[in-house]
C-alpha cells in the first residue's frame, strides 16, 4: 500500500487518471504503464482498477445504501466468484470445515446482479456509514448527509467491488483522523491480504495513518522526488541535510521540505551554510541513491505473463450481462422517477389547470361550423400540440443534472451508455401517455372536436407521440450540449424552430421555396398535419360552401394542409420515427462526447513574470528567506500588527441548547417512530475572545449543526436554550455584523476574480467610516496574510468545473470573512482539503486573528499535532449531539490528555502519538461499549462541568458599563452603496458569461434571421386574411419565442448566483432589495442589444413600414416584452426551491402567456369570465401594440372570408385592437416588467429553500 503525498497543483491527481486509465484521450502520453506485463491497451485498464475521486459527485435523491448497492451491482461479483470457487476446493482437499458465518458471507458476495448486497452492509460498517444508510444523499438545497460521510459515500461507492487496484485521490477530506486510520488500516489489510494494489494519496495524513503505508511517493512540480520504502524516508531527507523535528508528523515534514518557503527552517547541517535544495536537486540525488538504483532495477525486469492469473485482469469492458445492466439501470431510472414524483404530479397537475382554462375559452356552444370558426379549431389543435411540445421541456433540466454522475459511472465501465439511456426512454413512456390522456380527455368533447369516438382515439395517440418526441429531443439536446445554460438555449431554439415551421404560425404556401424543407423536419408539421386531417376531413365540415369545395377542405387549403386521411398513418410514423432517433442521438451523445472541460485556475501576472524569468531568481530567494529563518516566530511578527481595524471583543455564551429535526420519513419507514430526532442535547459552554476554540467530534457527532444553531444559519428545526453575546442576549441581525462564518462548502460568484471577491465583502461589511483607501489596504493585508497574492487575479470558478482548486478556494473561503473585521469568526473545517502546508498557513492566520483579541471557533475533523495543539481550548462531541468534554488543550495536549487518562479503563497515549486522534479512538462509541461508560454522563458529573457552568454564569452577565450590542441600521452600508456594489459585481459576472449573454445574442441575430427570410417583404403584401395572420403569426412567434428563450437562459444563472446571495445575506451584507435591484438593472444593456438586433434584422427585411413612429413602436414593444420575460424568470427562482421547478412553473407560464396572447384565441372571442387572463397576459399587449401601430391605421381595403374590409377595420374586428388605445399598450407594457420585477425583489427576500 503506497501513499501519494504532495501540494495540491503538483500533479497527484493526473497520475493516479493515468495509471487507472482515465486520463484524457486529448492529452498526450510518453513512457510505458503495464499491469502485470500488460499494456494498457491489451485489457480494460477502467475494469482491472478502480478510480476514487476527490469530488463528490453522488444522485441527491438516493439514499446511501441505494448508491451503494447500484455500485455494487454494476460492478459485479467477478473474482469473488472464482476464489469462492478455488477456496472450496482446497478446504475439501486439506479436509477443513469452514466457519458457518465466513462461509455465508462469501457465498452471499460472489452472486452476480443481485439488487441488494451483503457485502455494502459491511462497506457501511466499516466507513461509519450505517447511521445514516438510509438518509438521502442531499446537495446545495436538499439536506442529507455531512461533507464527511459524503466522502466516505464517494469511496465506499468504489471498494464495495471487486477490483484489486485501487487508486485512491483525497479520500479523507472532510474526515476525522479515526474513521481515517479506520479505512487506511482496513485498505491495509485488503492489499496485504488480498495481494492488493493500492495507491492513496492524502493531504493531512495524521502519524499512526502515515506508519501504515508501506511505500511513499513524494511529488511536486509534476515530478517524482521519492519512491521507496515509508521506513527509508526520513534517512533519504536526512543524508539531503534536513531533518524531521520530534513532535512533527513526517508527512508533513515531508510537504514542507520541498517547499521553497518552509524548507530552511529544517536545515540541521549547522556547521555548513544553508542554500535552498531545489526540486531537480532532490529528483537527481534520489536517482544516485541506493533507493533509486533499486527502483530503477525492479522496474528494468519484466514481468513473467504466465505468473498472471486470468482473474486478475479484466479483459471485458463490463462486468454483467446486457440484460442485468439493462436491469439495473431500469431500477434505479424507476426509483429515481418515484422520488421525483412531485415534479410529475406538479406536471399533471398544471396540464389538467390549463386543459381546463383552455376548454371553458373554447366552449363547444360558442363554436359553429363555419370558416371563421374552423381558424379557431386549427388553433386550438395546435395550441395542444404546442403544449405538449413545451410540456417535456423539464426533461433538458433533469438530464443535465444527471450527467455529471452518468459520466464519473461511464469513465468506471458500470454500463453502457444505451442501458442508461434506453431505461430513461421507455419508463417516460407511461408519463407521456397519462398527459396525452389528460389532454384529451378534457379538452376533446367540451371544446367539440368531431363526436366519432374513433376520432377521439387517433387525436389521443398522435398527442402521445409528440410528447414521446419532445421529450426524447430535450433528452438529446441536452445530452449534446451538457451545460444547463447552453442546453436552455439550444432547446429553445428547437422549440422556435419546431413552432414555426409547424404549419400554423406561418402557413406552407408563403413560406419562401428555398425555406420550405423546414416544413417536413418540424415534429408540429406531423403532429398538425395528423390532427387537422383527422379533424376536417370528418363528416361534419363536409358543408360544401363555393363550387365543390367544402369548409373543411377550403380551411386545409389555406394552410397547406390538404393531404388525404392516410396521412395520418404517415404523420404517426414519422413521430415514431423521429423518436427513435432522438433515442439513438441522446445514446450516440452519451457514448462518444466528453465531459465539460475541468480547467484549473490561472496564476497571476506577477508569478507569470517570475516564471518566465523577469524577476532575477535570487532577489526572490532573499525576500523569501526572511520569512523562513525563523518561520513560526518571523510569521507571528510580521503579521501582528496588521488587520488591525477598531473592533469590540466579545465572548459568546451557550446554555442548555437543544436542536430537534423531524424524523426522515425514510427512517420511520425503519421503525423509528419518534416524530423528532434531536440532534443537539444540552450544550453548554462559552467562547472567549483571544481564544482559538476547536469543535472536534466524529463525523455526525453535530459539530457543525452546533455552529450552525449558535451563527442563527439554520433554516429548519426547533432550537431551544440561551444564547448570549456579550451577557446580551443574542440578536440576529446585529450579530450577523459583528461575526463571520466560513462554510464548508466553499460557495462564491464563479465570474469574478479573488481579489475582487474580497473587495466586495469589504466594500459591504466595513463600516462606512472607513475609508475606500484603508479598506484596499486592509484587503491587501488580508491577501498576503492568506497567502492568496499569487492567485488573486484568478477567477474564482465553479467547484469541480472551473477556476480555484479546492484548497485555493478554502483559503478564499476565510479570506471573504475575514475582511468584514469581525469580533466572533466560525470556520467550519477550515483544513479540510488542505495539504499540510495550506493547513498550517489557514491555522496561522486563525491564530494571527486570534491575537487581535477577536474570538475564533473552528470544527476540525483531522488535525495532525501542529494544528491541533495551536488551539486553546477544545469542545469535544460525540454521535447524539452531547458535549464530552470542554476545556484547555495545555500545553502538548496535557490538560485534555489527563482528563481522559483520569477516566477507569482509558488506555494510555503512546509516545508521540496524535493526541487528536487518541482522543477521537477512546472516546469512540465502541470504546464506550468494550468499556460500558458513558462519556457524556461522566463529563457531566466532572469538576470541568461545574467549572464551565459557573464560567457561563460569569460571562452571561453584562460587564459594568457595557452596552447591547446595537447598530443605527441593520447593514453596515447604505442602501445607494449597496446597490453600488452589488450592481459592479453583476456587471462583471456578466460581462465574463459568454456561454449567457452570447448564446441569447446569437438566439436573437439567428431567430431574427430566420424570420426574415421566412417573411421575406410579406409585411406590405397583405391581400387577405391568411396573409395577415401570417404576419400577425410572426410577431406572435417572435414575442413568445424569444421572451421564452430569455425567461429559460436566466433561470440557472439567477439559480447559480442565489446559494451566493443565501450566504450574503446571512452576513448581512445587502439587503435583498439592493441585490435583486442589481441583478434586474444590470440585465437592462444585454435586452437593448437584443431588441436592437431585432429591429435592424427583423424590420426591414419582413418590410414593415419605414415610418420612425412605427419602427419605434415595435421597439418598444420587443423591449418591454424582453424585460418582462428575464424578470419573470428570476421571480420563478425566487419563488421555488430548485431549477427543475422553477422550469415546470416556467413552462406553465409559457402555456398561459401563449394562449392568451391574442393569436391562438383572438380577444373578441375569449368568455367574460376569462377576459382578466387575457389583460394580465403581457403577451397581449405586446402583440397589440406590434400589429396597431403597424396596421390600425391602414385602410387599405382587403379580402376577408369572402368578402371585402378595411384593414384597420378587420384588425378591430377580428383580433379588437383599437388604434385609439395605443398610448395606454405603451404604459402597460412598462407597468408590467416594473411589477414583476418588484415581486422578485419580494419574494427573493422573503423565501428561503435553504435546508440546513
Amino acid at each position: 500500500m503506497t501513499l501519494l503525498l504532495g501540494p495540491p497543483g503538483c500533479g497527484k491527481t493526473t497520475m493516479l487518471l493515468a495509471l487507472s486509465g482515465k486520463l484524457s484521450h486529448s492529452l498526450k502520453v510518453a513512457g510505458e504503464m503495464s499491469y502485470n506485463g500488460h499494456k494498457l491497451e491489451e485489457f480494460v485498464p477502467q475494469k482491472s482498477s478502480a478510480y476514487v475521486s476527490q469530488y463528490d459527485l453522488h444522485i441527491p435523491e438516493m439514499t446511501v445504501r441505494e448508491t451503494i448497492d447500484f455500485s455494487s451491482r454494476c460492478q459485479g461479483a467477478r473474482s469473488r466468484a472464482e476464489i469462492m470457487m478455488e477456496v472450496s476446493r482446497r478446504e475439501k482437499q486439506a479436509g477443513i470445515l469452514p466457519d458457518s458465518d465466513v462461509d455465508a458471507y462469501m457465498k452471499a458476495i460472489s452472486v452476480e446482479g443481485l439488487k441488494s448486497n451483503l457485502q455494502t452492509d459491511y462497506i457501511l460498517k466499516i466507513l461509519g456509514l450505517d447511521i445514516c444508510a438510509d438518509t438521502m444523499v442531499g446537495d446545495a438545497m436538499r439536506r442529507g448527509i455531512s461533507g464527511g460521510q459524503k466522502k466516505r459515500l464517494t469511496t465506499g461507492e468504489m471498494i464495495v467491488g471487486p477490483t484489486r487496484a485501487l487508486f485512491m485521490d483525497e479520500i479523507s477530506n472532510g474526515l476525522d483522523s479515526s474513521t481515517t486510520l479506520q479505512i487506511i488500516s482496513c485498505l491495509q489489510h485488503l492489499s496485504h491480504i488480498l495481494d492488493a494494489t493500492v495507491l492513496i494519496s492524502l493531504l493531512q495524513p495524521a502519524p499512526e495513518t502515515f506508519d501504515l503505508f508501506d511505500d511513499i511517493i513524494l511529488m511536486t512540480e509534476g515530478k517524482i522526488v521519492y519512491h521507496g520504502p515509508r521506513s527509508s524516508i526520513c534517512k533519504f531527507f536526512e543524508d539531503c541535510g534536513f531533518r524531521c523535528p520530534e513532535r512533527k508528523g513526517v508527512a508533513d515534514f515531508l510537504q514542507e521540505v520541498i517547499s521553497r518557503k518552509d524548507q530552511g527552517q529544517y536545515w540541521f547541517l549547522t556547521e555548513q551554510p544553508y542554500s535552498y535544495v531545489s526540486v531537480d536537486q532532490f529528483v537527481k540525488k534520489f536517482k544516485e541513491s541506493q533507493l533509486g538504483k533499486n527502483l530503477e532495477e525492479e522496474i528494468s525486469k519484466p514481468f513473467d505473463k504466465s505468473k498472471n492469473h486470468k482473474s486478475a485482469l479484466s479483459f471485458t469492458s463490463y462486468s454483467l450481462t446486457k440484460w442485468e445492466m439493462f436491469k439495473a439501470c431500469s431500477v434505479r431510472e424507476f426509483l429515481l422517477m418515484k422520488r421525483n414524483s412531485f415534479i410529475y404530479v406538479f406536471k399533471t397537475t398544471q396540464l389538467f389547470i390549463i386543459a381546463s382554462i383552455t376548454m371553458t375559452v373554447l366552449l363547444r356552444t360558442r363554436m359553429t361550423i363555419d370558416a371563421i370558426h374552423a381558424s379557431y379549431y386549427v388553433g386550438a389543435l395546435f395550441y395542444g400540440l404546442l403544449i405538449l411540445l413545451v410540456d417535456g421541456f423539464p426533461e433538458l433540466q433533469m438530464t443535465v443534472s444527471r450527467l455529471a454522475v452518468f459520466y464519473k459511472h461511464r469513465e468506471l465501465c458500470f454500463y453502457p451508455a444505451w442501458a442508461y439511456a434506453i431505461p430513461s426512454a421507455i419508463l417516460k413512456v407511461p408519463v407521456s401517455l397519462l398527459e396525452a390522456f389528460v389532454w384529451t380527455a378534457l379538452t376533446y368533447y367540451v371544446i367539440g372536436y368531431s363526436p366519432e369516438f374513433g376520432r377521439f382515439l387517433r387525436q389521443f395517440l398522435l398527442l402521445f407521440l409528440v410528447h414521446l418526441t419532445s421529450t426524447s429531443m430535450f433528452r438529446f439536446v441536452a445530452s449534446v450540449f451538457q451545460t444547463v445554460v447552453a442546453s436552455t438555449a439550444a432547446g429553445s431554439l428547437a422549440i422556435l424552430v419546431a413552432s414555426v415551421f409547424g404549419g400554423f404560425v406561418i402557413a406552407k404556401p408563403a413560406m419562401p421555396v428555398w425555406l420550405a424543407w423546414g416544413f417536413w423536419i418540424s415534429p408540429l408539421t406531423y403532429g398538425e398535419i395528423g390532427l387537422t386531417v383527422n379533424e376536417f376531413l370528418a363528416p361534419r365540415w363536409q358543408k360544401v360552401v363555393s363550387g365543390d369545395t367544402s369548409i373543411g377542405q377550403q380551411t386545409l387549403e389555406s394552410r397547406g394542409l390538404n393531404f388525404h386521411d392516410y396521412f395520418y398513418w404517415i404523420s404517426a410514423g414519422a413521430l415514431i420515427g423521429m423518436t427513435v432517433l432522438f433515442n439513438i442521438g441522446f445514446t450516440m451523445a452519451l457514448t462518444f462526447l466528453k465531459p465539460p472541460g475541468n480547467s484549473r485556475a490561472i496564476i497571476s501576472r506577477e508569478k507569470y513574470n517570475q516564471l518566465q524569468g523577469k524577476i532575477n531568481d535570487r532577489d526572490f530567494f532573499d525576500k523569501d528567506m526572511t520569512l523562513t529563518a525563523a518561520p513560526a516566530k518571523s510569521s507571528t511578527e510580521t503579521k501582528k500588527g496588521r488587520m488591525v481595524l477598531p473592533f469590540e471583543p466579545l465572548a459568546m455564551t451557550f446554555t442548555d441548547v437543544q436542536y430537534f429535526v423531524d424524523t426522515p420519513l425514510e427512517m420511520r419507514k425503519r421503525g423509528n417512530q419518534q416524530k423528532k430526532l434531536q440532534l443537539l442535547s444540552d450544550i453548554t459552554g462559552a467562547f472567549k475572545p483571544g481564544i482559538l476554540t476547536a469543535l472536534m467530534g466524529v463525523s455526525g457527532a453535530g459539530k457543525t449543526t452546533l455552529m450552525d444553531v449558535l451563527s442563527g444559519r439554520k433554516t429548519g428545526g426547533t432550537i431551544e436554550g440561551e444564547i448570549r453575546i456579550g451577557g446580551y442576549l443574542k440578536v440576529q441581525d446585529s450579530f450577523a455584523r459583528i461575526s463571520g462564518y466560513c462554510e464548508q462548502t466553499d460557495i462564491h460568484s464563479p465570474q469574478i476574480t479573488v481579489e475582487e471577491s474580497l473587495v466586495y465583502s469589504a466594500w459591504l461589511r466595513l463600516p462606512p467610516e472607513i475609508n475606500a483607501r484603508t479598506k484596499i489596504e486592509f484587503v491587501n493585508d488580508v491577501i498576503d496574510t492568506i497567502e492568496l497574492d499569487e492567485i488573486k487575479d484568478s477567477l474564482v470558478g465553479l467547484p469541480g468545473v472551473s477556476g480555484l482548486s479546492t484548497e485555493q478556494r478554502k483559503r478564499l473561503t476565510i479570506a471573504v470573512e475575514l475582511v468584514a473585521n469581525p469580533s466572533i469568526i466560525f470556520m467550519d473545517e477550515p483544513t479540510s482539503g488542505l495539504d499540510a502546508r495550506a493547513a498550517a498557513i489557514v491555522m496561522r492566520a486563525a491564530k494571527n486573528i486570534v491575537e487581535t483579541g477577536r474570538t475564533v471557533v473552528c470544527t476540525i475533523h483531522q488535525p495532525s499535532i501542529d494544528i491541533f495543539e495551536a488551539f486553546d481550548e477544545l469542545i469535544l462531541m460525540k454521535i447524539g449531539g452531547r458535549i464530552i468534554y470542554s476545556g484547555p488543550l495545555g500545553q502538548r495536549s496535557s490538560r485534555v490528555i489527563e482528563y481522559f487518562e483520569s477516566i477507569p479503563g482509558v488506555p494510555k497515549i503512546k509516545d508521540n502519538y496524535n493526541p487528536a486522534t487518541w482522543i477521537l479512538e477512546v472516546s469512540s462509541q465502541s470504546a464506550e461499549a468494550e468499556l460500558g461508560v458513558d462519556f457524556g454522563r461522566i463529563y457531566e458529573g466532572s469538576t470541568l462541568y461545574q467549572e464551565n457552568k459557573d464560567l457561563v454564569k460569569q460571562l452571561s452577565s453584562p460587564t459594568p458599563g457595557s452596552k447591547e450590542l446595537h447598530f443605527p441600521s441593520r447593514f453596515p452600508q447604505n442602501g445607494w452603496e449597496q446597490l453600488k456594489a452589488c450592481l459592479w459585481k453583476q456587471n462583471l459576472s456578466y460581462w465574463r458569461s459568454p456561454s449567457y449573454n452570447l448564446a441569447r445574442i446569437f438566439f436573437m441575430s439567428s431567430g431574427a434571421s430566420l424570420f426574415g427570410l421566412l417573411y421575406w417583404q410579406q409585411g406590405k403584401k397583405i391581400k387577405n386574411e391568411q396573409d395577415l395572420f401570417n404576419i400577425v403569426g410572426s410577431m406572435y412567434a417572435v414575442i413568445v419565442f424569444f421572451g421564452i428563450n430569455n425567461c429559460s437562459s436566466v433561470l440557472p444563472f439567477v439559480a447559480t448566483e442565489r446559494t451566493v446571495l443565501y450566504r450574503e445575506r446571512f452576513a448581512g451584507m445587502y439587503s435583498s432589495w439592493a441585490y435583486s435591484f442589481a441583478q434586474v438593472l444590470v440585465e437592462i444593456p444585454y435586452l437593448l442589444v437584443q431588441s436592437i438586433i431585432y429591429v435592424i434584422l427583423t424590420y426591414p427585411m419582413i418590410g414593415y413600414s419605414s415610418s420612425a413612429y412605427k419602427i419605434f413602436w415595435s421597439f418598444h414593444s420587443m423591449f418591454c416584452t424582453l424585460l418582462f420575460f428575464n424578470y419573470q424568470g428570476m421571480l420563478l427562482v425566487s419563488l421555488t426551491p430548485n431549477i427543475q421547478v422553477a422550469a415546470i412553473l416556467a413552462s406553465f407560464s409559457y402555456t398561459m402567456l401563449n394562449f392568451f396572447s391574442g393569436f391562438v384565441v383572438p380577444k373578441p372571442h375569449i368568455p367574460k369570465w376569462w377576459l382578466w387572463l387575457y389583460y394580465i397576459c403581457p403577451t397581449s399587449w405586446a402583440l397589440n401594440g406590434m400589429v396597431t401601430s403597424q396596421y390600425g391605421d391602414v385602410d387599405e381595403e382587403i379580402s376577408v372570408f369572402g368578402e371585402t374590409k378595411a384593414l384597420s377595420g378587420f384588425v378591430e374586428d377580428y383580433f379588437g385592437f383599437h388604434h385609439s388605445f395605443l398610448s395606454v399598450v405603451g404604459v402597460v407594457l412598462i407597468i408590467f416588467p416594473i411589477v414583476t420585477a418588484s415581486l422578485f425583489a419580494y419574494f427573493i427576500g422573503r423565501l428561503n429553500f435553504q435546508r440546513r
